[in-house]
Parts: structure tokens; sequence; C-alpha cells
């Protein structure tokens, strides 16, 4: 048995319309001045100005800072933080994908906790105490409602950072499916693959237990069989709302199990390259997944008989699950190697080398050196 010690932080409300109790929720926190933090796509889709009319008619006075982009960068941060400065805001609220909820919970550090963002490069390196937060994801993908780790990119050399402390989580993650449907079709793609990627890592790590399996498992269940049901039909709100689930139970896997090789292998990709990271981790999964299934095909085995019709019978193992990864990429309309995706081959020294030294790839089950990220890269190509 592996030894864990599970929390749970973070009060999950989901359903249609919950939106509309946003303001009863912060209110419930003790907020009286929350901060909203999204991006323009969020706000010219209307979701950000219903968040912030339902937090006006609860009695708050909510200020707005839309200066997030996507895979938000200590530039971001350090903006939304001087806003943070001049209004003193007592919560903050991140309305919008996982960009919006990083930046967020990057501000909440700098903010409360001074210094910089490298700072907090790491674990548990705040030392007082932080704003209260809540999540409404408007995607489904990066589960960073349920999960006390921000993951910003510095502004200069595009190397992502991974800032995780308790004080982080959020205290409420609102899921409302309806904030999703408005997606353009390559972010639910996007997403979606990135929210598969943490679950199927996140059943095999090193430090996979009986509290991170129990979200694992639901988690793939509810995603495997939903994702391309919403590519068929994205209006289809009951496989938005399992898709919007299975996201932030991964989240709660990758707290309590963390990820592998398949994110060590896409963080480089995305400095080098800015490829989305999505589509990076979801190139590379497949390859990894074949990888470990050498010494762990078993665990593969269990997840295909677990996840229904659409699936590859179990008997098919890791090459099997790996075949339909790749099917769902080529579904979603993305490219399935990286030559498809500008990656040049004298390039993938320097990839490899760079995915060994990522934090998430010493989770993975099988051990990977410089060695075999190269080849998992050179497969991919």
């Amino acid at each position: 048995m592996t030894p864990f010690d599970f929390e749970p932080r973070t009060r999950i409300v989901f359903g249609a319309e919950k939106i509309d109790t946003l303001g009863a929720l912060a209110a419930e926190l003790g907020a009286r001045r929350p901060l909203v933090v999204s991006d323009p796509g969020v706000i010219a889709c209307g979701h950000a100005e219903r968040g912030m009319q339902a937090l006006r008619s609860a009695g708050l006075d909510p200020v707005l800072f839309q200066g997030v982009h996507e895979n938000p960068t200590t530039r971001d941060v350090e903006q939304g933080v001087q806003v943070a400065r001049d209004i003193q805001p007592d919560m903050l609220i991140g309305l919008g994908g996982g960009s919006s909820m990083d930046c967020a919970k990057g501000m909440n550090f700098l903010y409360t906790n001074g210094g910089k963002m490298h700072d907090y490069w790491g674990v548990g390196k705040a030392t007082r105490p932080m704003l209260p937060m809540i999540a409404v994801p408007t995607t489904s993908g990066t589960g960073s409602e349920t999960q006390s780790f921000a993951l910003i990119s510095d502004a200069e050399t595009h190397v992502k950072m991974a800032c995780g402390d308790k004080k982080a989580a959020c205290r409420i993650a609102l899921l409302d499916p309806l904030l999703t449907v408005t997606q353009p079709p390559r972010v639910t793609a996007l997403t979606g693959i990135d929210a598969i990627s943490h679950a199927l890592e996140t059943y095999v790590t090193l430090k996979r237990n009986a509290a991170s399996l129990a979200f694992s498992l639901e988690s793939w269940r509810l995603l495997a069989g939903n994702f391309g049901a919403v590519l068929d039909n994205p209006s289809d709100l009951e496989a938005r709302g399992a898709m919007q689930l299975g996201a932030a139970f991964a989240g709660l896997a990758i707290e309590n199990s963390m990820l592998g090789a398949a994110h060590a292998m896409a963080n480089p990709l995305t400095a080098l390259y800015q490829t989305p990271h999505g589509h990076a981790v979801g190139v590379m999964l497949p390859h990894v997944v074949r990888f470990n299934g050498e010494q762990h095909p078993r665990w593969y085995a269990e997840l295909l008989d677990l996840g229904g019709p659409a699936l590859p019978a179990a008997e098919s193992g890791a090459a099997g699950l790996a075949d339909f990864l790749t099917g769902l990429i080529r579904k979603a309309g993305l490219a399935t190697n990286l030559s498809q995706m500008s990656v040049t081959a004298d390039r993938l020294p320097e990839l490899a080398a760079a995915a060994e030294q990522q934090w998430t790839g010493k989770f993975n089950p099988r051990t990977a050196g410089v060695d075999d990220f190269l080849r998992l890269y050179q497969a991919a190509m």
C-alpha cells in the first residue's frame, strides 16, 4: 500500500446555470471586493459579465482584470498584481480556462507573499496566508480548479514554472457546463486531450495511491466516453458536463499523484516552439503509453476494460490504447506527429535534454533518461 495524505480543500459546485450562484458563494466566504481574472475571449462570450452581474446582485463590488493570455506569463501575473494593489481585493476569482485560473493563482502568490514568480517555483514556498479563491472554468482541460499548482511561463525564456502550495488551492470550484458550450472547436479539442492525458498519466505514476486512483478512474471513464461525443455534437450538454467533471476529477488526481513523461516532453515543445500544451502532450502521449506499457501492460488494459464500448478491447493493451489516442487526436483535426508541427530533427537532442530536467518526468512509472526521451521524440516525428 502506498502511503498518502489526502485532504479535500476545494468544494465542487456543479450544474447548469450555476454561474448565477457565484455572488452568493463569494459572499459565503466573506468577500466584499472580489477581483475577477479573465481573458478577452471569455469576456467576448459574455461569461465574465454574467459572473460580474451575479457578484453585483449579491451586493458585492467586483473589479475585472482581463490581461490574461494563453500560457500566462510572469508579465501577465505582474500586471494583475498591480491592479490588485490598486483596488485591495479580498478575494480572487479565476473565470475562464486554465490560463485565467493559473494567472489568478500566480497573482495570489505575489499579492499576499511578495517577491516574484520564480520565488514560488516548486512546492510550499509561500509563508503567509493567501486570499480565498473561486475558480469558474469555461473549458474542460487543465483541472486547475481542483489543484494547488499554478503553471506560469517565464516571459523571457518561455520556461514553464510549476508553483504549488496548498494555500493556493481554490476554496470553491464552480462547474457550469453551459459555459463550455461556447468554446471554439480547437479549444474543445486541445483542452479535452489535455484532460485525458491527466487521467491517463495520474493512473500510472510512481505516486499512485488509493485516493488518486479513485479520481483517475472516474475521470478516465467520463472523459474517454464523452470526448468523441463532444467533438461530434458540441451542443451535447450531458457530454459537456461529463467532460467538465472529468477534468476536475483529473485535477484532484494530479494533486495526489502528479504526472509523467508525456508532460515532461510536452513542456519543452511549448517553450521552444510555442506549441499549445494540449497539442504537445497529445502528440507525445501515445508514444509514452507504448513505452510504459512494455513494463506495465496490465494498468493500461484495466483502463480499456473500464472505458466502455467506444474503446479497443482490453486485450490490445498499451498498443491498442495508444492507437485509440492517436485516433482521437486525428478526429479532433489536430496534427498527429511532430513533423506536421514544424519540429525539425536537429532540435530533438535539445528537446530531450530539456525533457530530462522536467519535474513531472521523475514520477513516470518507467525510468526515462535523455536517450529514452530522444527515442520517444524520434518516434513522434
